[in-house]
């Protein structure tokens, strides 16, 4: 298949071994058969269960959600504006954690979202329903100890969708689904409107509800210009690049609206650049056109190698990112690492630079085992050996969406917990030994 084939899985001629990915029959497996928007199941229903308030029960299947621009949890209006998230400018900052973006998407919201295909629901009663399990993803996070939160991405099917049916100039066909993780058929037959400052994506939106929702500092993700290119039938231009920095054009408006919103962190992902490690330089160079004029939020990037049904799509090492990367306007990488190990972090002594900072993976999102706090302070002790504390944040490999709800809480609580045992370490302070 060809490379901007959206059926394409993986790359024809990608350099990195490509592992088998399966269709999504695991997924399906584990979702709540269709019936009734109001039936759940017992396992279902304990997904986020805890980090549900009583109000946000109510508005389940068969209640109304609260409406956008209410309080936040702690019962004051959130700010509108952050600032950025940079490490080492106090205790609080020092080595702090983040998500990469996606979290648990729970089985009654998966059922609910393929129901919306197959007709069964309305776009209004689904999107009461993403209110209601971002608010609970947040509470999720904010109990776990999680210093800067996100909205679980639970408004997007999967990683790609959601940008293209928003994106001026591109075209869907046919958008209903059998399952809502199955991505469209997408297509660009004429050149995309780069120059039409109406065309929103309406990313910032969702940045507010969020804003509104929690007293944290918040990361916003959106796919990058050369993973979405990847996933469209290119009719319109004569190399792909030239759809990629379209693209590109399209998301600078929306980072730049983004930042001024408030966004504490905005990442750029791409999650398909690693089967294309030829095709950095594009890359990076998208990446710029992404993050011109945007100034506030820590601006970041993160590569990983795949995360399609909990499994890799590729494997390899990032030693094909740089040193190219190093001329991306970027302050931040967000690096896959607890699954593959960390020999790649000598990438950092071989190439070195005096600002760029890691988003450093420490938990692995394709083993729902819980790892324990002195497994992942021993991790961030590892970095440490590399970079300064200043230069480093705390995170999962990648997106939490494939997790059970249960394992994502246990998985960010000792994020934190072996987080704060090295932030104590670093400022000297004493604190009692939850290593085991």
């Amino acid at each position: 298949m060809d490379a901007d084939s959206p059926s394409q899985a993986t790359p024809a001629t990608a350099p990195a071994k490509a592992s088998t990915a399966s269709a999504h029959g695991e997924a399906t497996s584990a979702a709540v058969p269709a019936g009734g928007p109001t039936e759940r199941s017992s396992s279902a229903a304990s997904a986020h269960g805890e980090a549900t308030s009583a109000a946000d029960r109510e508005a389940m299947p068969g209640g109304a959600a609260p409406a956008a621009g209410g309080e936040g949890f702690s019962g004051r209006p959130r700010a509108a504006e952050q600032g950025s998230a940079s490490n080492g400018n106090s205790d609080d900052t020092v080595l702090a954690t983040s998500v990469v973006g996606s979290y648990s998407v729970p089985e009654w919201l998966e059922r609910l979202k393929t129901d919306f295909y197959q007709r069964r629901i309305s776009g209004q009663y689904l999107e009461d329903i993403h209110e209601v399990a971002i608010k609970a993803a947040l509470k999720d996070q904010e109990t776990a100890g999680v210093d800067i939160v996100s909205d679980g991405e639970l408004r997007r099917d999967n990683d790609i969708d959601y940008f293209l049916a928003r994106m001026p100039g591109i075209e869907i066909p046919h958008v209903a689904k059998t399952f809502y993780y199955d991505y469209y058929d997408a297509y660009v037959r004429h050149p995309i409107p780069v120059d039409d400052e109406s065309a929103t994506l309406g990313l910032v939106d969702d940045l507010k509800f969020t804003l509104q929702y929690t007293q944290k500092p918040v990361k916003f993700s959106f796919t990058g210009p050369f993973s979405l290119a990847r996933r469209v039938h290119n009719e319109a231009y004569a190399s792909l690049d030239d759809l990629v920095m379209a693209f590109a054009r399209v998301l600078n408006r929306e980072a730049r609206a983004l930042a001024l919103a408030g966004a504490a962190v905005l990442q750029i992902d791409e999650p398909f650049l690693a089967g294309y490690p030829e095709e950095v330089g594009v890359a990076v160079r998208a990446i710029n056109q992404v993050y011109e004029g945007v100034s506030g939020p820590t601006r970041a990037v993160h590569v990983c190698y795949g995360n399609r049904y909990a499994r890799p799509v590729w494997e390899g090492h990032y030693e094909f990112l740089f040193p190219a990367i190093l001329d991306a306007q970027v302050d931040q990488l967000v690096l896959e690492f607890a699954r593959k190990g960390y020999d790649d972090l000598d990438l950092f002594k071989k190439y070195s630079s005096r600002t760029l900072a890691l988003g450093l993976g420490v938990i692995d999102v394709k083993n729902p085992a819980p790892e324990p706090p002195g497994l992942i302070a021993a991790r961030v002790r590892q970095a440490l050996q590399v970079l300064p504390p200043d230069r480093l944040m705390i995170n999962p490999d990648c997106g939490l969406r494939h997790v059970p709800a249960d394992a994502a809480r246990a998985k960010l609580q000792a994020m934190s917990a072996g987080a704060a045992i090295v932030r104590a370490e670093v400022l000297g302070k004493s604190t009692t030994s939850i290593e085991a």
